[in-house]
Parts: C-alpha cells; structure tokens; sequence
C-alpha cells in the first residue's frame, strides 16, 4: 500500500519489470474502475490500481489475486499533483512504461438547475473533472509513449447534456475535449487515445442521478468492462 516501491532485488526482478504489460486504473476502487481493473488484470496486465478509497483498493486487491492476478494498490486522490507526479515518477523507476491507462475518476455534484449549483461542488467537480485530468495526460503521456503500443481509454457520457446536469455535463465535455485533442496530438507519435461509451451500469455514480431506477435493468459492470476491452482488442 502507498506509493509504488522499486523489488527488493533489482537484478533479478528488471527484465520481468520492464516487459511486464502495465494497466493504469484511476477510480480502481468501485463502479466501472473496479471492474476494468479486474478484467485487465485477468487478461495478463500487472494492474496499478488508483482510489482514495483504501477498503475498496484491498477488496479489489483481494478479487484480482483470488483470480491469479497481481495489482499495485495506490490510495491517492488524483488532485493531489505532488503525489500523482511522484507515483508516475515512481512507474516509470520501477516499469519504464505503461501500456494502458483508464481514467475512471470522476466527481458527481448533485443534480440541480445552474442557478442552485454549489460554488463548493462545482469547484470540485471542475477540480477532479478537468484539471486533474489534464494533469494526469501531462503525467502519463511520456510513460504511455515508452510503450510499443501504449493506449488510453477515457470515458463519454451521451447523458451529460440533461437537463440539471449543468455543473457536471461542462465538466464532463471539457474533459471529452481534451481527450479529442490528446487523440490528434499523438495519433502518429505512439499513444491511441480512445474514448469509449458505457452501457448505463449500476454504479454509485447514476444512483446519485436517478435514485429511483430500476437497477435490475442495467448493464452488469463486468460485462461491461469486458465489452469495452474488446472493442480495443485487449
């Protein structure tokens, strides 16, 4: 637990560290972070698992090994720039690279009309929503790029434009605006930058938007997650 820590025996561990395929998984510890984590993890990738929440971190721990797996767990909180610079500085010490990154951090305000919008909640939301991304695509794109084939995955959402959904759909476009320009940026110099739609999930996240739902009908996370990793052929 805590920041990434170089093997006990470099010699011995250095081949199997730097060819070792890597996953990057922000918002690892629940939702469609959780179950991205364990399917990438199932499909051969050491996974570097990224949440504040350190008990969902060790159940997620505890699934990937109970399915033969392995996964660094790091209980961060991605606005920390300090911290996600040293724990990138630390992937690149101990891998060299990172093969797959998957941004699932997110921050939700309550629904509300713009005039209602929290100044606290939105400040927020902008915070985690739009600088901490852009942050990480500052922090990630050289270790992304050290890979043969490096690859991220960022997540749209067709219901960002709802109404009552201002604080959050802003948010969640700009960040989608990035992704698009991060995506041109490096088309030809090694990172495919991918922004994929999930299927509506049962996840803490569309429970704050529709508490009412029947979640029977949703999509299962796992299913999901094996859907959208197919899509990229992983």
């Amino acid at each position: 637990m805590g920041l990434i820590r170089a093997p006990a025996s470099e010699k011995d561990a250095a081949m199997t560290d730097q060819t070792q395929k890597i996953a990057l998984v922000t918002g690892a510890s629940r939702g469609l972070g959780a179950a991205m984590a364990e399917a990438l993890a199932g499909r051969g990738y050491h996974v570097i698992a990224l949440a504040r929440t350190v008990g969902g971190l060790e159940e997620l721990d505890d699934r990937i090994k109970a399915a033969g797996g392995s996964a660094t767990l790091v209980p961060v909180d991605i606005n920390d720039d300090d911290a996600m610079a040293q724990i990138c500085h630390s992937i690149h010490d101990r891998w060299g690279h990172v093969d797959l990154l998957v941004h699932a951090a997110i921050h939700v305000p309550p629904l509300a009309p713009m005039e209602h919008v929290d100044a606290k909640d939105l400040d927020k939301t902008l915070a985690t929503n739009i600088r901490a991304t852009a942050r990480l695509i500052l922090n990630t794109t050289p270790l992304l790029k050290a890979a043969e084939t490096g690859q991220a995955v960022l997540f749209d959402d067709p219901e960002q434009a709802d109404k009552f959904h201002g604080a959050y759909g802003l948010t969640k476009a700009a960040q989608m605006r990035m992704a698009a320009s991060w995506r041109d940026e490096t088309a030809k110099t090694g990172v495919a930058v991918h922004m994929l739609i999930p299927a509506p999930m049962p996840t803490a996240t569309r429970g704050r938007f529709y508490p009412g739902e029947d979640r029977s009908k949703l999509a299962d996370c796992h299913a999901e997650a094996a859907r959208l990793l197919d899509q990229l052929s992983l």
